[in-house]
């Protein structure tokens, strides 16, 4: 009788799905601190490269900050915004650069022609580097070109809510005509990302609410649609039990001040609430524009109890998140919710809307209430405000559910499982 030895596991061949994979992120713009994009990117191939992956970051500016082993494709934009006169930016050159034209002509007829500049210019580093990848994952780009690079390398996208629900609110809260026709202008890049989202080999959304909004606005199919919660940096946003809460003090995150974000109603919120609590007062990451909320904060005379910070770290957003009493939510949607996760990280309470992905997020450690409704916001707030219990219990809770829901390599994970399907189909 011949019998075989087995080879030791170390001699054993690996499985296809053991392989480690040449992944592209790709990212149209990727602030490292502002808006989450830049973030995803970061955290996402991190994680990727733990799990054994090599993984190179494409992005156009501004540009992620990566750790080291991971490497950076710059694609500059003509990065008009940060131009003083865009349309004199104009160049002869961009007679013989698609994308260049496209961006410059876009931005000076009121629309934003970023994100399919950034995939025309992607497609031309991919022509002479397609070799280099066996999949590429976008961070919800969807530009065209995407479409057709997806016949010649897998293309798997994350979704994080629908740009259209933006122009949907943006549309709802214009008062004049010319202002709705430049909203529609505007977002009309919403079409194309649609379109390519249904051309991908795979898509990966950040919360259940990301996925059914997707399927039911874009006519997506929500059976193609794999979910998996998003990550925080748990060394950063964690509980510090040498920080003191400061009685009466309430935080905020706004990446922008649109109506989308909610600060309106938690300005009409606070301000009920402030007129009967001299303590009260407010932090808020991000800006007031002239508009509704900073129209009442104007008028209700407490603006020197409002304090509005931009260009902070994540380090000083965790200190605030700890030193605060409670940290407000109030977005009409989130496609997932960064700040109310990192907030119940630090085991601070929260009082979020049902906004989106919000309910999911949060869970049973917070206080939920209709998205919209500044009366129940300020109610909920001042549940959390007068009952000490209820406030501990709430960080208690948050702090248990961040640790065990919100894991950047569980969510890697998920989308190398999309990898390896879209490789299998090939």
């Amino acid at each position: 009788m011949n019998i075989q030895t087995p080879l030791p596991d170390a001699a054993a061949p690996a499985s296809a799905d053991a392989l480690p994979l040449r992944i592209l992120l790709t990212g149209y713009r990727s602030h490292p601190h502002v808006g989450g994009q830049g973030v995803y990117l970061r955290e996402l191939a991190r994680a990727l490269r733990d799990l054994g992956h090599q993984v190179t970051v494409a992005s156009g500016p501004p540009y992620p900050e990566l750790d080291a082993g991971i490497a950076l494709v710059k694609l500059p934009s003509l990065d008009l915004f940060e131009t003083e006169n865009a349309f004199k930016a104009f160049r002869p050159g961009f007679l013989t650069r698609w994308a260049d034209f496209c961006e410059w002509a876009s931005h000076n007829t009121g629309g934003f022609g970023e994100p399919y500049a950034f995939g025309e210019r992607l497609a031309r580093y991919l022509a002479t580097h397609h070799g280099d990848f066996d999949v590429i994952h976008d961070n919800q780009t969807l530009a065209s070109a995407f479409a057709r690079i997806n016949r010649r390398i897998p293309v798997v996208a994350t979704i994080h809510h629908p740009v259209a629900i933006d122009r949907d609110f943006a549309l709802a809260s214009a008062e004049k005509r010319v202002d709705r026709w430049l909203t529609r202008r505007w977002y009309g890049f919403t079409g194309m990302q649609a379109r390519t989202a249904a051309s991908l080999s795979g898509l990966l959304a950040v919360s259940a609410a990301a996925r059914d909004s997707h399927a039911r606005i874009y006519g997506l199919d929500r059976s193609r649609i794999s979910v998996a919660f998003n990550g925080i940096d748990h060394d950063v946003f964690r509980p510090d039990p040498s920080t003191q809460r400061e009685a009466g003090l309430i935080a905020a995150t706004a990446s922008a001040d649109v109506p989308i974000k909610g600060v309106d109603v938690l300005m009409e919120a606070f301000c009920d609430l402030a007129g009967k609590r001299p303590d009260l007062r407010l932090e808020l990451i991000g800006r007031l524009r002239e508009g509704k909320a900073k129209a009442r904060l104007d008028a209700s005379g407490l603006s020197d109890r409002v304090i509005c910070r931009s260009g902070v770290t994540r380090e000083e957003i965790a200190d605030l998140y700890r030193r605060a009493t409670l940290v407000a939510c109030p977005a009409r949607f989130e496609g997932f919710g960064f700040p109310a996760a990192e907030a119940m990280a630090c085991g601070a309470p929260v009082v979020a809307s049902d906004g989106g992905a919000l309910p999911e997020v949060v869970g049973d450690a917070g206080l939920v209430v209709p998205a919209g409704d500044s009366g129940a916001f300020a109610s909920a707030m001042a549940r959390v405000l007068d009952g000490p219990d209820l406030a501990r219990r709430l960080g208690e809770t948050g702090t248990a559910r961040a640790r065990q829901e919100f894991d950047w390599r569980r969510h890697a994970e998920a989308a190398v499982k999309l990898y390896r399907r879209a490789l299998a189909k090939c």
